[in-house]
């Protein structure tokens, strides 16, 4: 698994990706475009395009982080609560804050995920079983007793609707003013891969992390902060993406190992490669109607995590 299959992998499906829709435009009609068709690609297919990379990117990110961090390879978002809790930061918003702008709502689900991560840390720190399987089920009941939090004060407020529409990642809402927010994702990214080293050293554990020198605290902090500012804004944006940070690490550390600064670069293109991937097939499966992309990755993401199971269970 090289960069030089990914990058261009990665360039043909976004031009793919461009040119597929209800309103057609052919790869020959770039040269002559109307002014309709420009609006088009400018107010919709380029912004979802922007989306899913930083999206696939930035939750690829995630999981790595988070996997080694906590020393378990299936952790991510998905199963150790953060997207619950960015969830139920976005449904206070809307109760508290009704009318605040985006950034406020941002700030409000950033601090909710933080703190849930923190508390699933905290969590995994006093759990004795360190069973590879045992720590995400612990994350995933862990998600869903916040979910159900969710769920009833979304009932009690008449939101069930405005939740859902949180539970579901989608991009076929992304247009322009819909997505800057992703925007955001790109220096959490960036200040990723300037500590990738000091993750990996953490991820050896605390008292060998501080004989080496490094302040294990503030790099775990540093890491969930990134981990927390990210799916916050790709929640908010475009809703849950189930699985991505937990099988995209996974299958990039057994061919480039554990070694962050080695694999982060190579990880980040495979989950905007898969993410793209499983966007245009729910585009173009019941065209000219789409499939989430919530479902489409939940699909191919389950059975990839099924297979992840048996093999850790095989090699275990």
């Amino acid at each position: 698994m090289r960069k030089r299959y990914l990058l261009p992998l990665l360039i043909v499906l976004s031009v793919v990706s461009v040119f597929i829709g209800v309103e057609e435009i052919k790869p020959g009609d770039i040269f002559h475009l109307t002014r309709e068709q420009v609006e088009i690609l400018l107010i919709s297919r380029l912004p979802r395009l922007i989306s899913i990379i930083t999206a696939g990117i930035g939750m690829s990110i995630c999981g790595l982080i988070m996997q080694q961090l906590t020393r378990n390879k299936f952790v991510s978002p998905t199963t150790a609560g953060t997207m619950d809790c960015a969830r139920l930061g976005i449904l206070v918003s809307i109760i508290v804050f009704s009318s605040a702008s985006m950034i406020v709502k941002m700030g409000v689900a950033f601090c909710f995920a933080l703190a849930g991560t923190l508390v699933f840390m905290k969590i995994l720190s006093r759990i004795k079983w360190n069973d590879t399987i045992f720590i995400p089920l612990v994350g995933i009941m862990f998600g869903n007793i916040i979910g159900s939090v969710s769920t009833f004060f979304a009932y009690k407020y008449d939101l069930i609707q405005s939740l859902s529409s949180w539970l579901q990642g989608d991009f076929s809402g992304i247009l322009k003013g819909r997505y800057e927010m992703m925007y955001m994702t790109v220096p959490a990214v960036l200040i990723a891969y300037l500590f990738a080293n000091q993750f990996t050293v953490a991820g050896m554990g605390e008292d060998f992390a501080k004989n080496l020198g490094l302040k294990y605290k503030q790099a775990v902090n540093i890491g969930l902060i990134l981990v927390a500012l990210i799916t916050s804004a790709v929640v908010l944006t475009i809703g849950s993406i189930p699985f991505l940070g937990l099988i995209i690490p996974n299958i990039v550390s057994i061919y480039r190992g554990d070694h962050i600064k080695k694999s982060i670069t190579v990880t980040a293109l495979l989950g905007a490669d898969f993410l793209l991937f499983c966007d245009i097939l729910g585009r173009v499966v019941i065209y000219p109607y789409e499939v989430p992309i919530s479902l489409t990755v939940g699909i191919i993401g389950s059975a990839i995590f099924v297979y992840l199971l048996l093999r850790g269970r095989s090699y275990a």
